[in-house]
Order: structure tokens, then C-alpha cells, then sequence
């Protein structure tokens, strides 16, 4: 066995494990997953302010109302701003996901009721307004025109979507 120097062994050994390592196949090069923002990981909860794109549907699949094409919906998590179901499905929401909640009456605008089916004489019609007309009350509520006669007119103050399950695709757009 010949016998070099150190210095020449270390280059000599230094040598092979270059050319063994070219000779290697490539490897891929591990990469951590990107970690999402504080933004994007924060869970909506009470008191933060929220803004949502939605699509509101019935049972029937009619569409009642939708934010798309238009500014998505902002409100304050348990603030009272939106009906206790929507502001129930936001809540655990992070940003850039998406939910689907179905909302039975009780959780949406309440159920019908027979009470809010109210009479007024003839005298307080508003002019030019009959059957199927809406009309504000003193109290910022509506009521449509549900019949007109010689004495007397009817007015449904209930909800136009109550007594009704609702369904909402939710997307959540930011979180303050």
C-alpha cells in the first residue's frame, strides 16, 4: 500500500466525494409549505369586523339575494347587524374560505305569523298605492298591500323571507 502525505490524501479524498456527488442523482431540495399571513389564520369571532361575499337561496333553489358584482358584505360579528344564523356561520371563518350554512326560520327572519296581518281604515291609505304595493310604517317598517276595500285596507307586516329556510354560500374576504 503506497503512502501519501495527509494533505494530498485529504485533496485525494476530497476529490472522489465531488465526483461522486456529480455523478449522483438529483435530488429535490425540500420546501416548507408557505404559512399563511396572521390575516389569512385568524378565525372571525365576536366583535371583529368582517366582510363576506354571499349568495342566498330557498329550498326551491331561487335566488334572493347575492353580493356578487357588487361590494362584499360588511358587518361586526355579534354586533346584532345581521339575522343570528348568517352571523353564527361566519364565526370560526378564516379568510378565503368558504361555507355553506342552511338556516332554519327561527335562525333567519322567524316564522309567519298571523299577528302581523294588520288592518287600518280606508282613510289612511296612502294615494295611488293598492294591492301589492309596499308601505313604510312610522317605525321604518314595511308591510305590503295584501287588499283593498270600501272601508278598509290589509297590510302583511311580516318579513318578505319569513316562515322561510335559508340557505347562504359564504366566502370570507377579511377580517379586522
Amino acid at each position: 500500500m503506497r503512502r501519501y502525505p495527509i494533505g494530498v490524501t485529504v485533496l485525494m479524498l476530497l476529490a472522489l466525494a465531488i465526483a461522486a456527488c456529480s455523478q449522483a442523482e438529483p435530488t429535490a431540495t425540500p420546501t416548507a409549505a408557505p404559512t399563511p399571513t396572521a390575516a389569512q389564520a385568524k378565525a372571525a369571532s365576536e366583535g371583529d369586523r368582517v366582510a363576506v361575499h354571499y349568495t342566498g337561496t330557498l329550498d326551491s333553489g331561487e335566488e334572493f339575494d347575492s353580493s356578487r358584482g357588487r361590494e362584499p358584505l360588511s358587518f361586526v360579528v355579534g354586533a346584532g347587524q345581521m339575522i343570528s344564523g348568517f352571523d353564527a356561520a361566519v364565526r370560526g371563518m378564516t379568510v378565503g374560505e368558504s361555507r355553506t350554512a342552511r338556516l332554519d326560520p327561527a335562525e333567519a327572519y322567524g316564522e309567519r305569523s298571523d299577528e302581523l296581518i294588520l288592518e287600518f281604515p280606508i282613510e289612511q291609505l296612502p294615494a295611488g298605492l293598492g294591492e301589492g304595493d309596499t308601505v313604510q310604517f312610522t317605525t321604518g317598517a314595511t308591510g305590503v298591500i295584501l287588499e283593498v276595500t270600501g272601508e278598509a285596507f290589509l297590510v302583511d307586516a311580516n318579513r318578505r323571507l319569513a316562515g322561510l329556510a335559508l340557505t347562504f354560500e359564504i366566502e370570507m374576504v377579511s377580517i379586522e
